[in-house]
């Protein structure tokens, strides 16, 4: 939460991060920063993580490992680029770029459908067939709630088809609850800031349409 209140290019800062970027952490004496890291951290360095987090077996671990180095190059590349040049890119002062917003859906709906067919296949609610969640379905359901600030049109039109994710998703918020939306309560702020956004340019536009 002490993020909130620093620079990302401040001197604090880029003692824990010199890449200037979230997430990072500090615990002790020890700085670390990107996600997947801080995750497997966490989940071997406190007594008491049950197992299923990042199991002891090796085998489950390394295909866990796989999974979350799928995630950058597929799921992450195309979520991020999508809802930046989509929906995102307003609130940070750029302007939006059809172009890469529909190159960055083409590869988020690829990956959502490699997800449906491989990594949640099987009878299992989680990823890799499993009957409870890893630090992989937090990395890929939290990397998919970004679509939340799109437009419900744009948003269901990607998610709809894919049944098997969109319970997935779900399985992960229950199994997560009440934290998993203490800590989405900052992109749900940013989710009806745009909505507001959305509806007071429809509202503008239409104005001057009848004007004309």
């Amino acid at each position: 939460m002490m993020l909130l209140c620093l620079s990302l290019s401040n001197g604090g800062f880029l003692e824990i991060n010199p890449m200037k970027l979230v997430p990072a952490i500090v615990d002790g004496r020890f700085k670390l920063f990107e996600s997947h890291a801080i995750l497997i951290y966490l989940a071997c360095v406190f007594p008491g993580v049950p197992d299923h987090w990042y199991p002891a077996d090796l085998f489950r671990r390394a295909k866990i490992q796989s999974v979350l180095d799928w995630h950058h190059t597929s799921l992450r590349r195309g979520a991020a680029t999508f809802v930046l040049n989509k929906a995102l890119a307003p609130a940070l002062g750029l302007p939006l770029n059809p172009k890469l917003a529909a190159e960055g859906e083409k590869i988020l709906t690829a990956s959502l459908s490699k997800l449906e067919s491989f990594w949640l296949k099987g009878s299992g609610k989680f990823l890799l067939g499993g009957n409870q969640p890893s630090i992989a379905d937090i990395s890929l359901v939290c990397e998919l709630m970004q679509l939340e600030v799109l437009d419900d049109m744009d948003r269901n039109r990607v998610l709809s088809p894919h049944k098997k994710v969109l319970q997935w998703i779900e399985y992960t918020k229950d199994a997560t609850s009440p934290h998993f939306d203490e800590v989405h309560r900052v992109l749900f702020k940013v989710k009806e800031m745009l909505k507001t956004l959305r509806s007071t340019e429809s509202s503008l536009n239409k104005k001057v349409q009848s004007r004309m």
